[in-house]
């Protein structure tokens, strides 16, 4: 069978906690497993990690750990007597005075006092990701006096976003250094920093999880106005971290949903362009919530997404908390094989007029433009420590599988977020080097990947164990006696 190319990140929760429906999932395809720090304990995400660790290698694969930092999601509070409905032209206030769970007809309170601050009259307030939407009518010293625009229900603890952005909190809150020190204790591949507005947010994020002698990499979700303002904020977010998410709750609220589409396509080309893996996410498959199928609309976002090269979709609450988990991700994997197989996927003007810049890049890059224009070519095969060149690979729109073998566990864990890479444990040094080719090419065979006749591209380095090391690249001809 076809190797998928589009990576899965699949959300764990209370639908996808035990061990039979993990393996499930990892089964039907699901390449990430995203844990929400918004949701659960610290136990909790320890006995998810674990058990996706632990059933991952019994089915001899590779799965990352992704944990998604809550940030600061501006929140009301409780409502005293239960939900509230709110109507068209009603007068609505959000105080930083009111008792958290007081909330009644006319008033709420919240916690963050500088919404004061950040709003005047004038602006547009959207709350439950713009289900009800109130205009700023005046602000005092303590509360925002609103006028409904667009009524509906209102429960407790919706978020509240600004049209346009400009809500000053802070990326990292107390919690947020809490769970970056859980995500190094875990030693998860990849964590995700809510709302940053800059590359400084990113740089913190950075510095903390170094602290905490982690070795993740940063995925920034751009889901603020401030953060797609323009090309300079957004490539400076982009350069700042090591993957994007298109996070398009937040995001198509702040800008609107007539633009969201364009700026999604905008996120993917420029982080590509910057050599960045990107998740696209978001109600990709929401009715699968409750139903066993997607809608074709979302079949039609899914394989979009695929179409423009997303390295990665992601499942929130259909495998969180859907009826449906297992299903959800069988359907976005037939989504993005069916996406695969058109010709604009297999296509690359990648950096064809640029110049590169380091050994191990130009070696990638070569060994792409050579696969994609040599018939005989069915494989890529790269040794790697640190995941680079698979992911200068990654960036080339290819119908060749890329097989990354490295001994090292993070680095085995990281790929499987890259587009078309395939992780295999390998140890170089555990053998003679004049059997290194042999060996490589002799796994994929023994595992079906490649046949007798095949041509085959492996590059490695001199020296296995350094970062940036790969220095040679190699056409092999499958059945043959190699070196």
């Amino acid at each position: 069978m076809t190797l998928r190319r589009t990576k899965i990140v699949a959300t764990l929760g209370p639908a996808s906690n035990s061990p039979e429906k993990i393996a499930e999932l990892i089964k039907a395809g699901m390449n990430v497993a995203r844990l929400n720090f918004s949701h659960g304990s610290a136990d909790e995400h320890r006995e998810r990690a674990r058990l996706v660790r632990e059933i991952a290698e019994q089915q001899g694969k590779h799965v990352a750990l992704l944990g998604d930092l809550q940030g600061p999601k501006i929140r009301i509070g409780r409502f005293a007597d239960g939900p509230i409905k709110l109507e068209v032209g009603d007068h609505f206030r959000l105080s930083t005075n009111h008792p958290l769970d007081g909330g009644t007809q006319d008033i709420v309170g919240l916690d963050y006092p500088d919404l004061v601050k950040d709003c005047r009259a004038g602006d547009e307030l959207l709350l439950d990701d713009g289900r009800v939407v109130l205009l700023v009518e005046s602000v005092g010293r303590d509360e925002v006096r609103c006028k409904v625009t667009t009524g509906g229900p209102l429960s407790n603890n919706k978020g509240i976003n600004r049209r346009g952005g400009g809500l000053s909190a802070p990326a990292l809150t107390d919690k947020d250094r809490a769970d970056i020190n859980l995500a190094a204790e875990l030693q998860m591949e990849y964590v995700a920093v809510s709302f940053p507005r800059d590359a400084a947010d990113m740089d913190l994020a950075r510095k903390l999880l170094r602290d905490a002698e982690s070795d993740a990499w940063l995925v920034a979700k751009i889901e603020r106005a401030e953060a797609v303002a323009d090309d300079v904020a957004l490539d400076g977010l982009i350069q700042a971290s090591d993957a994007v998410m298109v996070a398009r709750g937040d995001l198509g609220v702040e800008i609107g949903d007539a633009e969201l589409v364009g700026i999604q396509k905008h996120i993917i080309s420029r982080a590509r362009k910057q050599n960045k893996t990107v998740i696209t996410a978001t109600q990709m498959m929401e009715s699968m919530i409750s139903s066993p199928l997607p809608t074709r609309a979302e079949v039609s976002d899914v394989a979009n997404a695929a179409l423009d090269y997303t390295d990665a979709v992601m499942l929130s609450a259909e495998t969180a908390a859907g009826s449906y988990p297992v299903e959800a991700v069988e359907a976005m994997d037939r989504v993005c094989r069916g996406a695969e197989k058109q010709p604009v996927s297999k296509r690359s003007g990648h950096r064809l007029y640029q110049e590169f810049e380091r050994c191990d890049e130009t070696i990638a890059l070569a060994a792409m433009y050579a696969g994609n224009h040599f018939p005989g070519v069915t494989a890529i095969i790269t040794l790697t420590e640190s995941g680079y060149t698979p992911l200068i690979m990654s960036r080339i729109r290819s119908h060749l599988p890329i097989f990354a073998l490295s001994p090292n566990s993070q680095t085995l864990g990281r790929v499987s977020l890259m587009r078309g890479v395939q992780a295999i444990r390998f140890n170089p040094a555990e053998m003679a080097p004049s059997d290194i080719s042999q060996t490589a090419v002799t796994r994929l065979l023994e595992a079906g990947h490649v046949k007798p006749g095949d041509w085959v591209i492996l590059t490695k380095g001199d020296v296995y164990n350094s970062r940036g090391g790969t220095n040679s690249m190699k056409l092999l001809h499958v059945g043959e006696r190699l070196v």
